[in-house]
């Protein structure tokens, strides 16, 4: 890491130095510093590149697997659901009928 900050600092150092020579060699090391500035760029696309083949390669292998155990995950989501959906309504027929009663008797009574 430290090399790698030691040859930017060099390469800013001359760039300044060269920028300032009487030759003006300006426009070589623009060519230069835009080359630098864009080799962090392309290297981090190459990467960028390489994951999101790798992610198309692992979900084109999963899509071959995953029909088999769709049908079996969704029967035991069905299953789930009919559980759940009679527990539930078992829960709240006490409830319903509760109030059925009270409504009953406050209609019978004349309380509003």
């Amino acid at each position: 890491m430290l090399v790698a900050v030691a040859g930017i600092v060099a390469l800013a150092t001359l760039t300044g130095i060269a920028a300032f020579r009487p030759q003006n060699e300006i426009a070589r090391w623009a060519a230069v510093s835009t080359i630098w500035i864009i080799l962090p760029i392309m290297v981090a696309a190459l990467l960028l590149v390489v994951v999101l083949i790798a992610l198309i390669y692992g979900m084109a292998r999963l899509l071959a697997v995953i029909p088999g155990y769709t049908g079996q995950a969704q029967t035991i989501a069905w299953r789930i659901e009919g559980t759940v959906k009679r527990f539930t309504d078992g829960a709240a027929k006490p409830i319903f009928a509760l109030e059925g009663i009270t409504a009953t008797i406050k209609r019978l009574v004349g309380m509003k």
